[in-house]
């Protein structure tokens, strides 16, 4: 993933900035959690689900896996909610429970080595590929290959022009941000105080000063008489230099190759049993936001309440600031099957998938034990085609009695607070018949490391919380299958009757039917009154109408 849908930024997470003095109403952190006419804000109606309809009425606790970047296990509104592996003894270097995974406490780390280490830095798909196209054709006599041969040769060279463009484009940025940001590093040194406590008298002092300091001062003198904080360009200049360093150094570069420290053949999709137990690992971000979204303690006046509030948070770790591997998704679907999970959400995705069918089997088999998978639509503001988003609800072979298509698969696209032609998110992808249904997927405010909370957006946000209402209707209505949950939480969506944005586009509108399945978004309020009145009844579940939207 391009730096994470997750991780980030291949969700292009964008931390929130929105300048309250340039609003005249904020809004709400917790309004994903509102509703449309008691509240003012297009959220899921998630307090007055709880308060109407579930107050007193049992729950089962339900697994829910969070496939992503690490998940901190000690945070506050997070550590009394994670998933405990009862049958492992933690620290004693045995595979207590034989499941291949030695103390696998909170979940498994696919992309960390046997000596503790983990990865964080990766390519993207684009270069793994390009590499073996370079091992097999760099010097090859062209005239003398195959048809076939000569096609992938054709990629190769495609590929190759990609990458130099791409790097050529990164490399002033890189220079541009780190060079600012050092700037900036030497005048919070010269000013002596934290970022967050510097004002514009602050920095005035320096303004004429010798270096890098005075060329910082009047950088941030012009900036600061704008308005804006100190802090808040500091963040966003490091989060640049940052992004554009990882893309060139680790993301776009083909002399990079990360998985020695994972210590396994990638092309191996056999081998299931290699990584390590730290479900947390070096950035944890972007998986413990999402693991908030689903399940942080509800009602206990910290922090934020997830949608859920009666779950178990399994961590498993397969996904980079890069793109994610086949391998490591297959087997972490695996692995959140065999320990439990009942639902996994995936706020992640890529371009290129040369090993889908070793995904696609996993999902089956997911889908054989019943398991909801939610995935993320993207946050490149385009149409979602099969061949440009993994990994996705189609599976590559059908077989003789395979199903087409993964029917208790769920693509979310993303919203925003505003109930008008912007509620569509201008970074969300959307698709009539390959996204679903829309959910809270800007400015949401959740978990993040070290006991933190923040607000940041993507779709990689959205999925989150169509995954914690998934898990809420397994947990209030056990005997529902997957699949029905899965037509619930269509059906029960909030049509939506005005034009919105196309994601995206220069301005174009459209109905949200023409950019989801269900024309709406999502909501627990109406998705637990519906379950409340299918309970008990047995019906077929089917996950889109294709009579009414064909597919290709």
């Amino acid at each position: 993933m391009n730096r994470i849908l997750i991780l980030g930024l291949a969700c292009l997470l964008t931390v929130s900035l929105v300048n309250a003095q340039e609003e005249d109403k904020p809004t709400p952190t917790d309004w994903p959690h509102l509703d449309l006419q008691e509240d003012g804000y297009p959220g899921m109606s998630t307090y007055k689900a709880y308060r109407e309809l579930l107050a007193g009425k049992a729950s089962q606790t339900v697994i829910v896996a969070i496939i992503d970047s690490g998940v901190d296990a000690e945070h506050e509104d997070l550590a009394d909610v994670m998933w405990v592996n009862e049958d492992e003894i933690p620290g004693n270097g045995i595979d207590d429970d034989n499941n291949g995974y030695i103390d696998d406490i909170h979940g498994w780390n696919f992309i960390g080595g046997a000596d503790g280490e983990s990865v964080n830095g990766e390519n993207l798909e684009i270069i793994r590929l390009y590499r073996q196209y370079k091992e097999r054709f760099e010097g090859a006599d062209v005239s003398k290959l195959s048809k076939s041969a000569r096609q992938e040769y054709e990629q190769y060279k495609e590929f190759e022009e990609i990458i130099e463009n791409k790097r050529n484009d990164l490399q002033p940025n890189v220079m541009l941000y780190s060079r600012t940001l050092e700037m900036m590093d030497a005048l919070i040194e010269a000013i002596g105080k934290e970022p967050e406590n510097i004002k514009a008298a602050d920095v005035e002092k320096y303004t004429e000063a010798e270096g890098n300091v005075g060329k910082a001062a009047q950088f941030m003198s012009g900036i600061m008489a704008k308005g804006e904080e100190f802090a808040s360009v500091y963040e966003q200049v490091e989060g640049a230099a940052h992004y554009f360093d990882d893309s060139y150094n680790y993301n776009w570069n083909p002399d990079f190759d990360a998985r020695e420290i994972v210590g396994d053949n990638p092309a191996d999709l056999d081998d299931r049993n290699y990584g390590n137990n730290d479900v947390e690992g070096p950035d944890a971000f972007h998986g413990t936001h999402v693991a908030g979204i689903v399940g942080a303690i509800r009602g206990n006046d910290v922090g934020m309440d997830g949608v859920a509030s009666n779950v178990r948070i399994m961590s498993v770790r397969a996904v980079p600031n890069g793109d994610e591997r086949d391998k490591d998704v297959a087997n972490a679907i695996r692995y959140a099957v065999d320990n439990g999970a009942t639902v996994i959400n995936m706020s992640f995705g890529k371009g290129y998938s040369p090993y889908k069918d070793a995904v696609d089997a996993a999902v089956l088999y997911a889908i054989s034990k019943d398991v909801i998978l939610v995935h993320a639509a993207g946050n490149d503001g385009k149409e979602n085609q099969f061949d440009n988003n993994y990994p996705n609800d189609k599976f590559e072979r059908r077989g003789l009695f395979r199903p087409k298509y993964a029917e208790s698969w769920i693509e979310v696209g993303a919203m925003t607070p505003h109930n008008d032609e912007t509620l569509t998110a201008s970074f969300s992808n959307w698709s009539a018949d390959k996204v679903d249904v829309f959910a809270p997927g800007t400015e949401i405010y959740a978990t993040v490391p070290d006991d933190e909370y923040a607000s940041i957006q993507g779709t990689s946000m959205a999925a989150p919380m169509v995954a914690g209402l998934a898990a809420t209707l397994r947990s209030y209505f056990p005997d529902l299958t997957a699949g029905q949950i899965k037509q619930i939480i269509m059906d029960s969506s909030v049509k939506v009757d005005h034009l919105v944005r196309v994601p995206g586009s220069d301005g174009d509108q459209a109905q949200l039917s023409e950019l989801s399945v269900s024309g709406g978004v999502a909501n627990t309020y109406r998705a637990i009154q519906m379950a409340t009145n299918t309970q008990g009844r047995k019906k077929k579940a089917a996950s889109r109408d294709t009579s009414l939207i064909p597919r290709a």
